[in-house]
């Protein structure tokens, strides 16, 4: 049985953590401002698949203290990551496996320095963390596992990754196991860009967005633009999954995306992994971006003021 590790227990460490430990799974989680409340009253979700309380959870508020785990799941925001060169080689055995739970392209490259093998895994769940140890889970909770090798190369599926599938699984939690990370990476971006961008520079709602036919046209265009820099890189993504994500989102529960979240809070955005390096992906592969970038220089400036 895998013993898990959970870096970053805000909303997304604490649900996936949370359902893991509850239908039986070893979780050891990593917290920081509500550490002590967390270790006295565990972790509560509240959630339409029923509300559920840890109250004794394997809490933690040093990595040193922590054992070392068969997978670890880095729930970090990706600004965070110039920490997991110190967070990570305490917990790493010679089989650990590290996930990357994080929007964006680009991060796992860095981490293979760290760790022998790496994975990405795509959450594709509205969730928020509400209070100390308390994430509200508002919809959606699938997750994608795509094993990386260098250079985004086709990996396929190892026993590995299969068995922390079969874990999600158990956990009540929809997975899918994807060949091809880089694709996977792609298709979460086309909803990424344009909706986490858009909801900080328009101070709107994914219903308030969907509302508006010009602004849905708009959110058109950018995630064409998106399909195209995947194909630039010989990843096809059909009109027919753009036109679903749109329906998904326009049947979701009005949601603000973790980006408006963390502009609200005046936290750094996560420009670089969602923005920037697709971006010079699809310059490297001569694939015009005009929307994206245009809407990347937006959220810089708007990222600089919040932040003064």
């Amino acid at each position: 049985m895998n013993r898990y590790a959970v870096l970053g227990t805000g909303a997304l460490g604490g649900f996936y953590g949370s359902r893991l430990q509850k239908a039986g799974l070893e979780v050891h989680f990593l917290l920081h401002s509500d550490y002590e409340h967390v270790r006295q009253y565990g972790l509560r979700v509240i959630s339409p698949d029923g509300d559920f309380l840890l109250p004794q959870v394997n809490a933690y508020g040093n990595v040193e203290q922590m054992p070392p785990c068969d997978v670890v799941l880095v729930a970090l925001k990706t600004t965070q990551n110039h920490l997991l060169d110190q967070l990570l080689p305490p917990l790493l055995n010679p089989d650990s496996i590290v996930i990357l739970m994080q929007n964006g392209l680009g991060a796992e490259p860095t981490i293979a320095k760290i760790a022998r093998h790496v994975a990405g895994g795509l959450c594709f769940i509205c969730a928020h963390k509400i209070g100390p140890g308390v994430i509200q889970h508002i919809d959606y909770k699938a997750i994608a596992l795509g094993t990386y090798l260098e250079g985004y190369q086709p990996a396929g599926v190892s026993p590995q990754l299969a068995a922390v599938a079969q874990d999600f699984q158990k956990a009540g939690i929809p997975t899918e196991l994807s060949p091809d990370l880089l694709l996977t990476r792609w298709q979460k971006l086309v909803w990424n860009i344009p909706f986490n961008g858009l909801s900080v520079v328009l101070n709107a709602t994914t219903a308030q967005m969907m509302a508006d036919p010009g602004l849905v046209e708009l959110i058109r265009q950018i995630m064409q633009e998106v399909a195209r820099a995947a194909a630039g890189c010989d990843r096809t993504i059909p009109p027919s999954y753009l036109e679903e994500r749109l329906a998904h989102t326009k049947n979701m529960r009005p949601y603000l995306t973790s980006m408006k979240l963390d502009y609200d809070h005046h936290r750094p955005l996560e420009l670089e992994t969602i923005f920037h390096n697709p971006i010079q992906m699809a310059r490297r592969n001569r694939v015009a971006t005009p929307l994206t970038e245009m809407l990347y220089q937006q959220l810089q400036f708007l990222d600089r003021q919040n932040q003064i």
